[in-house]
């Protein structure tokens, strides 16, 4: 390890200034009006992968933003590894509850990082996490010590659903062909408790508009004899949930994948304060499906909740008004088995068949993806099991994820390899929030582990 923890010392300061310039780009991906910044990153992408020692990098366009696609083959005897990541970012808003702006990156020292942490948008989710893979190819480049074959294919659409990275997959078999994927967009239980994400869950997401009459009318003329979308709309959202905060769409639960007890109480192993998790997210208590605790559900059972809602009013002062129209945005997280798109489909009868007469109901799907689980029996598995041991002097824990990643389904069923999740940030960390951050210990810790990933995999592909 001598090596590697010598080339980041003489380095760190530029691998640091490096990111910066980098979460500087908002390359948001659903917003057209940052269309510019979201391609100006993929090139900067590039760049990188080439002064990281990729022999070949192009950018592949696509029906939407670019594919940045990079590799490196040193003998085709040799096992490859698939890097996956993405250079697009969610949305900064809102922009007011940051403490500093989201494209103008700061290091601040906090509780958890008192060696300091990167606040900006992107920094953990993904660019942050990305780049410790580019900053691994070049320390293995430069010292000479890449064991293997490497493929690098970054995205910038993974935050609106990956849709051309889908086609892209399909027409590219060959060119992406490997030995396993090799991912950091997922998290660890702690800095001291290192972990492998072998789940994720899968994503279903839909908008909802509910009308009314044909046009917004007076609350004082038509209040009471009307029937009003915004009431109408929230009345039908409460109903998506019982007292036991189960889902309540018919067939919902038909396909999930039930834990046995001896698995639950192997995941109840993990450190976990619920004290700790309230104070960190400022709530006097958790909430949730009855039945499960707190790591449960926010990992191994589905959820449907509500990510927006509008109509109506909502200026300065006050306008009585009965709105026209009223809508949502719904994300329901899926587990092992459950398939989206018949999720979407029933969820979009369901919510049909319960509008009531005087309103009319329109369902559009989104976007989706199906769940995950790899085996930890894998020498992929093994292989990150082992660079972690060397790196934190400790064996990770094996955890399943709340979040999603659907285009790791895809890239089992279209390139039959396994991927193996290995995240550096935080739960903490509040990506897809205000002051989103990324720990610069956390960040260096990525690139000193990821080399020996590297290294044990092909030790153990080749015995």
């Amino acid at each position: 390890m001598q090596h590697i923890q010598s080339y980041i010392t003489d380095h760190k300061d530029r691998f640091l200034a490096e990111l910066i310039e980098l979460l500087k780009i908002p390359s948001v991906s659903a917003d057209p009006a940052f269309k510019d910044n979201v391609i100006h990153t993929s090139k900067v992408i590039k760049e990188s992968l080439i002064d990281a020692g990729c022999d070949h990098v192009e950018i592949c366009e696509t029906e939407g933003f670019p594919i940045v696609y990079g590799e490196k083959i040193i003998d085709k005897n040799l096992p490859t590894v698939l890097v996956y990541g993405h250079y697009d970012v969610q949305p900064a808003d809102p922009v007011e509850l940051w403490h500093s702006p989201p494209y103008e990156p700061v290091i601040k020292k906090t509780d958890i990082h008192p060696e300091g942490a990167i606040f900006a948008r992107g920094a953990c989710d993904d660019k942050g996490q990305m780049y410790m893979h580019v900053k691994a190819m070049e320390l293995m480049t430069k010292t000479d010590s890449l064991p293997c074959n490497v493929k690098f294919m970054i995205e910038g659409e993974e935050e609106v659903g990956s849709v051309n990275l889908s086609k892209f997959v399909k027409q590219h078999q060959e060119k992406l062909k490997n030995d396993v994927i090799l991912i950091s967009d997922t998290g660890m239980i702690a800095k001291d408790v290192p972990s492998i994400t072998t789940g994720l869950r899968g994503l279903s997401y839909v908008e909802v508009e509910v009308t009314g009459p044909n046009r917004d009318l007076h609350s004082g003329l038509y209040g009471g004899a009307v029937a009003n979308p915004i009431n109408i709309l929230t009345k039908m959202i409460a109903s998506l949930h019982d007292e036991n905060n189960h889902i309540t769409i018919p067939g919902f639960y038909d396909k999930v994948e039930e834990l046995s007890a001896a698995e639950r109480a192997e995941m109840a192993k993990a450190p976990f304060s619920v004290e700790k998790y309230q104070e960190s997210i400022g709530i006097d208590t958790v909430y949730g499906e009855k039945g499960y605790s707190t790591n449960e559900r926010n990992s191994i059972r589905p959820t449907l909740d509500v990510n927006g809602i509008w109509g109506g009013y909502i200026g300065e002062g006050a306008k009585t008004v009965i709105a026209s129209k009223a809508y949502a945005k719904i994300s329901m997280r899926l587990v092992p088995h459950q398939d989206w798109e018949e999720i979407t489909q029933l969820f979009k009868t369901h919510f049909e068949s319960i509008a009531p007469a005087g309103v009319k109901v329109k369902v559009t799907p989104h976007h989706g993806g199906q769940g995950y689980v790899t085996p930890i029996d894998s020498i992929g598995y093994q292989a990150a099991s082992k660079a972690y041991h060397d790196t934190f002097g400790k064996n990770p824990i094996p955890q399943r994820s709340g979040g999603s990643i659907p285009i790791v389904s895809l890239f089992e069923q279209e390139l039959k390899s396994k991927t193996i999740l290995m995240g550096f940030g935080l739960d903490s960390d509040a990506i897809h929030s205000p002051n989103e951050h990324f720990g610069v210990w956390n960040y260096f810790k990525g690139i000193e582990t990821i080399p020996l990933f590297y290294k044990y995999f092909t030790e153990l592909h080749t015995q």
